[in-house]
């Protein structure tokens, strides 16, 4: 048995996954997030310590026997979550998140002194990433950053708390800015910088590794009966790729979480940086992959649900499952700002073209639109940066929706398939490296693709309406930046 867990930003998930490969039982914990100042998003590590085991004791009492017979854990974490240790391993301030806004000034700073910053890292300085938040920390929280002893990654946290290693695998690595991806190292040059150096960082391994064992004290808890292997895991994209046998140079998967993802599977590294691509390593060796990203999909549903205050499924409901035309209402999903392809933390959300005849309808077809329109935008930045994509699996909270999934394929133009599991693909993923790192097993054999549940093809009529429909919504984000 091998054991997955997810440390989300809305919770962590835990799977159990048989010899067969097949999740047998899930269980999830909720996590909170703070919003202190504006742009600003913050969470607790302990909490995510506290949800981890909290889910594998849900898995342990209800599936004792299970449970027990684990002998693999693999970690996939929400990814560039600056998590700051004292010399102690306590620590010092609550993470700054992938979704923290606050470090635009120091991601100028870091381009104008680090010339070497694309060609190295693969990628933009973001106000997402981990490096500037450090920057703005040693600029405003002075003290914190002199008492500074080690900078982890959410998942790594965990690890630390679960086997008392200090670790991190490279796909999540190269979500600092310190990483250099193309030799799957940390690059000296990045983290100095920064006022960093080796000593911050955390050892290195590959996601498909063995990292460390879990605590006897954990075991014990959750009765486990032999020594359990926890694997280097991975970034949350890269785990969700292993969940969806996305291992092979050119399979891309659409992800609609809390965030939204756009991502292929590369033989190389291939940076893209003034496309804002997000050039990683892969969770495997030998591979990497290219990311487009935006902050809000799913999330920007969430927020129109609790504007409206109803549940996100009451408000699609009277959706059905086909739109027949375009909303004529337009919405930008740039809630939490925006990555690919504008890389504008600043950039803000809206609704466009509102009328006395609008009503909820309107204004819920547009935020599924708006999130499909950026997910074009992400296309469009992938294609620019290598081949094309003609085909994506589609998966994440937002692949519930049917209607989503149709409107998907009609503004990107291509197929979109639903695929079994595909909500638990990163925790999926996760225990599938677990058991790479328990057994040595070859990767194809274990990294097997999803039954597809459904494919949506792209309707003629609809993709012409919607080609229209997302070449006037790329005029509003220009047209918005000159007034704010």
């Amino acid at each position: 048995m091998y054991l997955g867990m997810d440390i989300g930003t809305s919770g962590v998930k835990a799977v159990l996954v048989n010899e067969a490969g097949a999740v047998i039982a899930t269980a999830a914990r909720e996590l909170a997030l703070s919003h202190p100042a504006p742009l600003w998003s913050e969470q607790d590590p302990d909490a995510w310590v506290d949800a981890a085991i909290g889910a594998v004791d849900d898995l342990a009492a209800a599936h004792p026997r299970e449970t027990a017979a684990v002998c693999g854990i693999g970690l996939s974490g929400q990814m560039h979550g600056a998590t700051l240790l004292d010399a102690a391993g306590r620590p010092l301030r609550p993470a700054i998140l992938w979704n923290d806004g606050r470090s635009h000034a120091e991601c100028a700073e870091l381009e104008r002194h680090c010339p070497a910053l694309h060609a190295i890292a693969g990628n933009l300085a973001m106000p997402g990433f981990t490096a500037p938040k450090l920057l703005w920390v040693a600029r405003h929280e002075p003290e914190t950053f002199r008492k500074l002893a080690k900078v982890l990654l959410p998942k790594a946290y965990v690890r630390y708390r679960l086997t008392g290693e200090i670790v991190e695998d490279m796909s999540d690595a190269a979500g600092t800015l310190w990483l250099d991806v193309g030799r799957r190292r940390w690059s000296e040059e990045l983290l100095q910088a920064t006022g960093l150096d080796i000593s911050h960082m955390p050892r290195l391994v590959e996601g498909s590794q063995a990292s460390a064992m879990l605590s006897p004290e954990l075991a014990q808890r959750w009765g486990m009966t032999q020594s359990v292997v926890v694997a280097g895991g991975a970034g949350d994209c890269a785990a969700s790729a292993i969940g969806l046998g996305a291992i092979a140079p050119g399979d891309a998967f659409l992800s609609l979480g809390t965030s939204g993802v756009l991502f292929r599977v590369t033989d190389r590294f291939a940076p893209a940086a003034a496309s804002a691509v997000h050039a990683f390593c892969h969770a495997l060796p030998g591979r990497w992959h290219q990311m487009g990203v935006m902050l809000a999909a799913a999330a920007s549903l969430a927020w129109l649900s609790d504007v409206m205050a109803t549940p996100a499924p009451a408000l699609l409901a009277p959706l059905g499952d086909v739109a027949d035309r375009p909303s004529p209402v337009k919405f930008l999903p740039y809630l939490d700002g925006e990555r690919t392809p504008h890389n504008d933390a600043a950039a803000s959300g809206t609704f466009v073209g509102l009328r006395s005849a609008s009503g909820r309808n309107e204004m819920v077809q547009a935020v599924l639109e708006g999130v499909a329109f950026a997910a074009r935008d992400n296309l469009n930045a992938l294609g620019s940066a290598s081949s094309n994509i003609t085909e994506v699996d589609f998966v994440g909270g937002g692949s519930r929706s049917a209607l989503w999934a149709q409107i998907c394929a009609d503004v990107l133009g291509i197929p979109v398939h639903r695929v079994e599991e595909g909500e638990v693909g990163a925790a999926l993923g996760a225990a599938r490296l677990g058991r790479l790192a328990a057994t040595g097993e070859e990767p194809l054999d274990v990294c097997t693709r999803p039954r597809r549940l459904s494919t949506f093809m792209p309707r003629p009529s609809a993709v012409a309406a919607y080609d229209d429909a997302y070449h006037q919504w790329r005029k509003l984000y220009p047209a918005l930046k000159e007034c704010t």
